[in-house]
């Protein structure tokens, strides 16, 4: 079974579409799981911020999340998000499939290793080498302005950045920025499950390279004028997706305990 984190428009498509409630340690996931089939894949779809888009990021509930995902017997997840850009060369309608993280979050509960068993996880590749090129690939089958690796920035919010702050995170060559890929990511490392994320560019952060600053508005409506990429870019990656190799995601837990 794939796992997949994102927003609406997803599980429309799903054929036989059952949803599943998981009980978890760590209280309530944010909706019930859509579990279904996609070209014969079974595919297990979450929508992190509720039903209805009432978590802020802040408050989506993680850790149950993704360990529900586990229970469920995913192995391997992609987790698309709307980001903002860093650079002026990234645009909206663009794609990132990112390959580092920055977390600026804070008071978050982001790890399964609370004790007595001390648990140190190598983050040196936070995001899944295989699925990342399996997205960057079949992206550019499609004819979807893709770019191959980045560093995503992951700010507490709900505000959006300060113009001093979004200068200071694109001097440190960041190159986008959103609010949910950190703890999600790292947390499905934490269970030895494949993570990707595709950060699909929705606004220029804070008013990068002279754009129009960010806004509310400018996210959701961009985000929906480029959904129907996203939906094709899943629907045609999803079932390509194999069974989780040996990879640095299957064995981060090889020594790493205490």
């Amino acid at each position: 079974m794939i796992g997949v984190f994102g927003g609406s428009g997803f599980t429309s498509l799903l054929e036989r579409v059952e949803q599943v409630t998981i009980d978890t340690p760590y209280g309530a996931t944010s909706a019930p799981f859509a579990v279904g089939e996609l070209d014969g894949q079974e595919v297990a779809f979450m929508p992190r911020h509720g039903l209805r888009h009432e978590l802020p990021p802040a408050q989506i509930p993680y850790r149950a999340n993704v360990w529900a995902m586990r229970e469920l017997g995913v192995r391997r997840i992609v987790g698309p998000a709307a980001c903002g850009s860093l650079r002026a060369d990234l645009a909206p309608g663009d794609f990132v499939v990112c390959d580092q993280f920055v977390d600026r979050t804070s008071g978050r509960a982001d790890t399964f290793y609370e004790g007595p068993e001390t648990t140190h996880v190598a983050a040196v590749e936070p995001f899944c080498p295989g699925l990342r090129g399996l997205l960057v690939e079949t992206a550019r089958e499609l004819g979807i302005a893709v770019h191959d690796g980045g560093t995503a920035v992951v700010i507490q919010g709900p505000r959006f950045s300060t113009r001093a702050e979004s200068a200071f995170y694109g001097a440190q060559g960041w190159d986008v920025i959103n609010m949910t890929a950190y703890p999600e990511a790292w947390l499905a490392r934490e269970l030895e499950l494949c993570y990707a994320n595709v950060s699909m560019i929705t606004d220029y952060d804070a008013g990068v390279g002279g754009h129009e600053p960010v806004s509310a508005e400018a996210v959701v409506r961009v985000f929906g004028e480029n959904l129907e990429k996203l939906r094709a870019l899943l629907f045609a990656a999803i079932p390509r997706i194999e069974a989780q190799p040996e990879d640095v995601c299957a064995t981060a837990l090889r020594g790493a305990r205490v």
